[in-house]
């Protein structure tokens, strides 16, 4: 379709410096497009970063991110959001759909310390942070003598917890620290063979209201397609298991000349039960191969894993 540019885009944005500088990066790559267009950012507050005393699976999970951004573009203050795609529920509200999925940047979990360069350097008992049901559930499995607390916080809140003392290392989303200039102080990065990716880590994607075809056709230079592939096949596995902060689940795809590869695991937070599959196809069968990890993860009794860890929340 012929796209129709506005005289002017609201993007809305949680107001954390990571989600700033993510919407800034929406706003200057649609300038480029777009270059008579007035496009400015509505930062906000969302209940995700005001609630830090609890974890989220204790609080609502990933919804508290967005809703606050969603009910800006249902009144008409905001034409579309900016998300870390990790932060995004499985099903969006009605009358909401994601019209873009930027390139992916290191999908990696990173391991941040001051004073020891890997989880395999800490002694035992040392004090590890993160957020992460899914990273407490494969640190607890490789390293059962650490201990793992709860962080909560923007990306400077919780580099200020460790700088204080509070942890001896906390684990992060590489991507994070590399877009604020951080990547010195990513100790070492934590393959996807130790610490496999949440569904749609480092993706940063694009929600408008539905029933816009217009934004849909303006932002469509935006989406990248492989991606947009992996990260489909992620969350197919995420929604087949109600995916949310309460389970620790993990999925992750790689997108190689038309081919995927996708990888996917759940496990109990004490890491002591593990179901993990993988399989590989055409990558523009992303959601088939997703619902075939799945299948395969149920095969291994996934449900009751999943079951236990609802019982331990």
């Amino acid at each position: 379709m012929k796209v129709s540019i506005p005289s002017k885009l609201v993007i809305a944005s949680r107001e954390s410096r990571l989600a700033m500088w993510q919407a800034e990066h929406v706003r200057s790559a649609l300038s480029v497009l777009y270059p008579h267009c007035n496009i400015t950012i509505l930062g906000m507050t969302t209940r995700g970063d005001q609630i830090l005393d609890r974890t989220l699976s204790k609080v609502g999970g990933k919804g508290l991110f967005v809703k606050e951004l969603e009910v800006a573009m249902a009144e008409g203050r905001a034409d579309l959001a900016v998300h870390s795609l990790k932060d995004v529920p499985m099903e969006l509200p009605e009358g909401f759909e994601l019209a873009a999925f930027l390139e992916r940047e290191d999908p990696r979990d990173a391991f941040v310390s001051n004073d020891y360069d890997s989880l395999d350097a800490l002694p035992e008992g040392a004090v590890v942070g993160t957020s992460s049901l899914r990273r407490q559930a494969l640190i607890s499995a490789r390293f059962p003598h650490l201990v793992i607390k709860p962080l909560r916080g923007n990306l400077d809140t919780r580099l200020g917890k460790l700088d204080r003392g509070e942890y001896a290392a906390i684990i992060l989303a590489a991507a994070g620290l590399k877009r604020l200039g951080m990547p010195q102080r990513i100790r070492s990065l934590i393959e996807p063979e130790q610490s496999l990716p949440a569904p749609g880590q480092g993706a940063m994607a694009i929600e408008i209201p539905a029933g816009r075809p217009e934004l849909h056709a303006l932002l469509a230079p935006l989406n990248h397609l492989a991606t947009a592939q992996a990260v489909t096949a992620e969350r197919t596995v995420s929604r087949v298991f109600g995916g949310s902060c309460q389970i620790p689940l993990a999925a992750f795809a790689t997108v190689d000349n038309g081919s995927m590869r996708l990888r996917a695991m759940v496990a109990t937070p004490d890491g002591k039960r593990v179901a993990s599959a993988e399989t590989s196809g055409p990558a523009d069968t992303a959601e088939a191969l997703g619902k075939a990890v799945s299948a395969a993860l149920d095969a291994q009794d996934a449900a009751s894993i999943l079951a236990a860890c609802k019982v331990d929340g």
